[in-house]
């Protein structure tokens, strides 16, 4: 049994300019960890903005539930969901497939609001072709029973690297040097050493295989790929969409195949959004009452 890399082809499509959107037939972006210090969101309401699908696939971890706070969640991570519902009111359709951090949806499973439908996992045919999507935590064995803590310790532990590290990259700018990038070194290796991301490939694969799928999409290990892999039953072409945490990627299908998307901040014009400061409220209800039937706002 064997793996065959297909190299990943990156941005086929031209930047569009501000007022042009590009079309594609579906559009896969996962792990956008809304609510988290870690997410790019101002990015992605730019892909967003760039993009014209017929169907947008959420691949799980979109609202960051393990570590949510009330008192974090900024207007770019607003932005997101309404950008999403804007594609949503121009005829977009919108599958939400909830990941391990957004597992509180999952109760919610199969409910549908117009172009919008909530489910775990999602089969689509494309140009008579089989497409399996799902988020991929349900193969993965630290996400689960008691190991399920230790997960979110990590995913903890993972936000407070990303904050380390985006203060050594701005120290890295200051000298001239390049950017590095520990948390992806560390996310590898946790991948390897524990979650065994090629074990569970290999199964996936297996398993597509036998349900005749030609294509097998998921997320949740964020390491962007797409590549072939063999079993003894057959072959199946493994994609995965990614993170918008760090390799800023999705999956587009047009052209009658699926392709990788890389965002490029050097040419993308990334919409920056600046957080209102709070007004002080420093004039009485009593006040406010008597200037406002003076006419005085």
């Amino acid at each position: 049994m064997g793996n065959v890399w297909v190299k990943p082809v990156y941005n086929l499509c031209k930047t569009p300019s501000p007022m042009e959107k590009r079309p594609v037939d579906v559009a896969v972006i996962s792990d956008l960890h809304l609510g988290t210090y870690g997410c790019r969101a101002n990015e992605i309401v730019t892909y967003l903005k760039s993009i014209s699908p017929q169907m947008l696939v959420l691949n799980g971890d979109v609202i960051d539930a393990w570590q949510f706070s009330k008192h974090y969640f900024p207007t770019a991570h607003m932005n997101v969901i309404r950008e999403i519902f804007n594609l949503l009111s121009n005829g977009t359709r919108v599958i939400y497939i909830t990941g391990n951090h957004d597992e509180v949806l999952r109760r919610y499973t199969d409910l549908q609001l117009g172009n919008l439908q909530l489910t775990d996992k999602l089969v689509i045919e494309i140009d008579h072709k089989m497409t399996w999507i799902f988020h991929g935590d349900v193969f993965d064995n630290t996400t689960k029973g008691s190991a399920k803590l230790w997960a979110k310790m990590g995913s903890n532990g993972y936000a407070v690297l990303l904050g380390f590290n985006k203060m050594i990259n701005r120290f890295m700018k200051m000298i001239g040097r390049e950017p590095l990038s520990l948390s992806k070194r560390v996310m590898r290796q946790v991948n390897k050493s524990f979650v065994r991301i090629n074990e569970f490939e290999t199964l996936v694969a297996e398993l597509a295989v036998e349900k005749k799928y030609d294509f097998v999409i998921w997320g949740h290990i964020h390491q962007p790929q797409k590549r072939k892999i063999d079993t003894e039953k057959g072959s199946v072409v493994y994609l995965n969409s990614g993170d918008w945490i760090e390799h800023l990627t999705a999956l587009e299908y047009y052209n009658s195949d699926w392709h990788i998307y890389q965002y490029d901040t050097t040419v993308m014009k990334t919409v920056q959004i600046k957080e209102p400061k709070p007004q002080t409220e420093v004039v009485t209800n009593e006040i406010a009452f008597y200037l406002h039937s003076l006419g005085i706002q």
